[in-house]
């Protein structure tokens, strides 16, 4: 009676514990979050604020343009001293100015500095060796020069580069990661046509020419914009030359847009919804999936200069978003001018736009400098209150289920107590991360369903997993799935394999919390230290008290609540859509976003002998060698029962497949129709995140989110309990055999409790520091041994000769093998898996023909001899 009501009072506690916590989050939010903020920059993508203007008063058009050491440099153009509407003719400059930064947020020019010659209209492009200045003209010549522009110890250094294939000015060029690309322009300032040229030269390669390549299909112009962005060049807008009654140039404004890729050629793009031609060029590119044109001629007035004169309105002030994915169009803020003929520089994290002309024959000294607005997200009172109802009911479970972890077996298999359905649902789960709900959308989103496929492997592993692993971890009656490896070969293969598996869990801990926060954080305006530091605490808090089952049934509450999300918003997208699910499924079919084989052998790509052979193969690692999956194995009562909870898992998948996939090809096409409604700042994975807190009704998207981040917690709290379990079975029990188990319980507590601490510590450092390079470099190491461990369970269950010494060369040459694949191949990552578990298998085999060893009775540990 006494210990019952004890632990009473401990479950009151508890949960007023996890409340106060909750409380204290909910308390902690930024105000503006749920009000309007009156931000004048609310709908803007950028802050706008100017710069010292250009030290030559009237500005000048045509510059050259870029960043040299941190320094601005302003190079050449052309003005008119007198108004060209007064009989002003246009005078070209060669005067070279460079801005540095000072203190205090300070902004100094350097001058006297001078070009060869005076020189405009060219292209310019900034390198890690300076400022490539390519082609131009003057009053008289067209030049095809090309040159570099450095500032160096307070000086401008110049170098030759090759020359152009042909004079040219008025083009556009852009750089593609060694390669600058330069399009269109013109040879002369007599001629009635434009070129229709395509160059590249190879900046790695110091003896390297212009290359001239097929040009795109569609008419020669000059004044196009023109970017280099993830493997692709963007050719926007221009004018075509065509010949005048006067037998001058007459100009037509374009709207047709074109992409290439290297290797494969052009392809055609979405037209812009207007002309944009002589816009800052290169593109800035915003975010991960957005080109951004700012202003233009577009032609309106092109005919009226005369009419108009000094009343001529000036060019346009829209920002323009290209979106590469949905190949769509988009209006996103305003300019605080419009500037033509100039370049958009990318200094650190800003866009200046130095100078150039603001109305026909009128240039402008200004200089803005653009910096990127952060969002900032409204979730609402009611959607904040669904998430703390939604996270107290998971940590209520725990403080439920502490009532039953009376023993370590309760703690670590839930005294095999869990239905065969809840095990199924707990696997599906615990795979299922909120990296995974979220990433497997974007992916189909940004692409197709190749890796549709890949999914599908798990079903063709269930068969495997249950009819030839299942049996040993269930007659052997172990408590890890690392038990095994020592009866089969010994102890030392036992702790290499706890050991890798403890390592890598320990590494993932981190990432599994701090990536769903960077997209949580982006979404709802909750700051990344809040998401990781509540998934961290409220994590380990239910961990400790309700152990694996606890685990278990929060992750059937959050499948149930994250597949019921992805299937009300595809419904919600179907209500959007014209024609519904039809609508979805013609837009979607006329994008190729049903593509879901590629027939080739090429081991470079998704192939699909590589998606298959590579997948089928690696689902072993988790299905067979992760001790976080194969523990749910051991919660069932019994073999036939676990048998079940795979199947469940395998049968799962392919409806939630089909879900999660037509989810990514139906926020595709939503966004394709809305594309104003897309955040350029956000990166592509977040994309269903962004749709669940725009489109989903007040209360459905807090509970959505609820489940994202118990997505991101079943991943943290598998791991915690597994790692715990491993810890106290594989190592602990071996150095204190005579332990008690309420000891070896006491410390799997405390376990759970460091391994939480840990996790959200080295969480919150990743959005404090830049450790993530590091940590994912880490994590890259930790994952040469997956291979290695279902490689060595692989080895045990179908060899009989193969011993512990040789199972142990093969582990480790899987390992170098692989770090050679990964650092010096193009193997697609599909097959890494496949590579370390068979070096492991074929490697161990030979090793252990090779290496002497003791007769090891493998009686009932290999398929050989199991029944025997």
């Amino acid at each position: 009676m006494k210990a019952k009501q004890a632990q009473q009072t401990h479950g009151r506690k508890a949960i007023r514990c996890a409340g106060l916590l909750v409380f204290v989050f909910l308390l902690s939010l930024p105000p503006a979050l749920g009000a309007a903020t009156g931000d004048p920059n609310a709908n803007q993508l950028y802050q706008w604020r100017p710069l010292p203007d250009l030290p030559e008063p009237i500005g000048v058009a045509g510059p050259y343009a870029g960043i040299s050491n941190d320094a601005l440099i302003v190079a050449g153009g052309a003005h008119f001293p007198v108004a060209i509407f007064e009989g002003g003719t246009k005078v070209w400059v060669d005067d070279v100015y460079v801005m540095e930064r000072g203190a205090n947020d300070a902004f100094i020019w350097h001058t006297s500095y001078k070009l060869a010659k005076p020189l405009a209209y060219g292209s310019s492009v900034t390198t890690d060796e300076g400022v490539i200045c390519i082609g131009g003209c003057d009053a008289n010549n067209f030049y095809s020069d090309v040159f570099s522009l450095t500032w160096v110890d307070s000086k401008i250094e110049r170098r030759s580069l090759p020359s152009l294939p042909k004079p040219c000015a008025f083009g556009a060029a852009a750089k593609l990661g060694d390669t600058i690309y330069v399009a269109g322009g013109q040879t002369s300032a007599s001629v009635t046509s434009a070129m229709k040229n395509f160059w590249s030269l190879d900046l790695a390669d110091p003896k390297a020419k212009w290359r001239e390549i097929e040009p795109w299909p569609g008419p020669a112009r000059i004044l196009p914009v023109v970017a280099g962005h993830d493997g692709c060049f963007y050719l926007f807008s221009g004018c075509e030359l065509l010949p005048g009654e006067d037998g001058k140039a007459m100009r037509r404004y374009l709207t047709d847009a074109y992409r290439f890729r290297p290797g494969q050629g052009w392809e055609r793009v979405a037209n812009l919804p207007t002309p944009v031609a002589a816009a800052p060029s290169p593109a800035p590119i915003y975010g991960e999936s957005h080109l951004l044109v700012f202003g233009g001629d577009d032609g309106m007035n092109s005919s009226r200069l005369w009419e108009l004169k000094d009343k001529h309105p000036g060019f346009s002030r829209d920002i323009l978003a290209y979106h590469t994915i949905t190949d769509t169009w988009a209006k996103m803020g305003t300019l605080p001018a419009g500037h033509v003929t100039t370049t958009a520089v990318v200094w650190d994290n800003s866009i200046v736009v130095p100078s150039g002309e603001i109305r026909p024959g009128i240039r402008t000294p200004a200089i803005f400098q653009a910096t990127p607005v952060q969002s900032k997200r409204r979730f609402g009172i009611v959607n904040y209150s669904v998430l703390g109802v939604y996270l107290l009911a998971l940590v209520g479970m725990g403080v439920y289920f502490s009532r039953r972890e009376k023993t370590t077996e309760d703690f670590f298999l839930a005294g095999r107590r869990i239905p065969w359905w809840a095990a199924g649902i707990s696997i599906f789960g615990t795979q299922l991360s909120a990296i995974t709900f979220m990433a497997i959308p974007a992916k189909t989103y940004a692409t197709d369903w190749v890796y549709f496929l890949a999914n599908m492997c798990i079903v063709l592993m269930a068969p495997v997993v249950v009819l030839v692993y299942l049996p040993f971890y269930r007659k052997l009656n172990v408590t890890t799935a690392y038990e095994y490896l020592e009866k089969r070969f010994n102890p030392a293969v036992r702790l290499f394999g706890s050991a890798a598996y403890i390592l890598m869990q320990l590494g993932r801990m981190a990432i599994v919390i701090f990536l769903p926060a960077i997209a949580l954080s982006t979404v709802t305006g909750i700051s990344i230290h809040s998401c990781v530091l509540l998934m961290g605490l409220l994590c380990t808090f239910y961990t400790v008290l309700g152990g694996i089952e606890a685990v278990i049934w929060s992750d059937v509450l959050q499948v149930v609540v994250l597949l019921g999300g992805a299937v009300l918003s595809l419904i919600i997208i179907a209500l959007k859509t014209d024609n519904g699910f039809a609508g979805i499924i013609s837009t979607a079919s006329a994008n190729n976003k049903f593509h879901i084989v590629n027939l080739t052998w090429d081991w470079t790509t998704t192939a699909l002998w590589v998606v298959i052979v590579g997948n089928f193969l690696t689902q072993l690692i988790p299905y067979t060698a992760d001790q976080t999956v194969v523990q749910r194995y051991l919660t069932t009562s019994d073999q036939k029962q676990a048998a079940k909870s795979i199947w469940t898992n395998a049968i799962l998948t392919v409806p939630a497949s089909l879900i999660f996939f037509g989810l990514g090809t139906a926020l595709f096409v939503f966004y394709k129709a809305n594309p104003g409604s897309l955040d350029p700042s956000l990166k592509t994975d977040a994309v269903f995140a962004l749709f669940i807190v725009q489109q989903l009704p007040i209360g459905i998207s807090g509970l959505l989110i609820a489940g994202v981040f118990a997505a991101a917690m079943s991943s943290l709290d598998s791991s915690m309990n597994s790692v715990a379990t491993a810890i106290v079975t594989d190592f602990y029990r071996r150095v204190k055999p005579d332990s008690s188990d309420g000891t070896r319980l006491k410390l799997a507590r405390l376990l759970t409790v460091m391994l939480g601490a840990t996790a959200t510590i080295v969480g919150l450092l990743m959005a404090s520091y830049e450790i993530k390079s590091l940590w994912d470099l880490f994590m890259k190491i930790l994952g040469l041994f997956g291979g290695s461990l279902a490689g060595l369970f692989a080895l045990g269950i179908f060899t009989h000769r193969a011993h512990g010494w040789g199972a142990l060369v093969g582990a480790l040459g899987s390992a170098l093998a692989l770090f050679a694949v990964q650092w010096f191949t193009s193997i697609h990552f599909f097959l890494y898996g496949a590579i370390g578990i068979g070096v492991c298998f074929v490697g161990g085999y030979l090793a252990s023909l090779l290496i002497p060893a003791r007769p090891k009775d493998t009686q009932g540990l290999t398929i050989h001899t199991i029944n025997k």
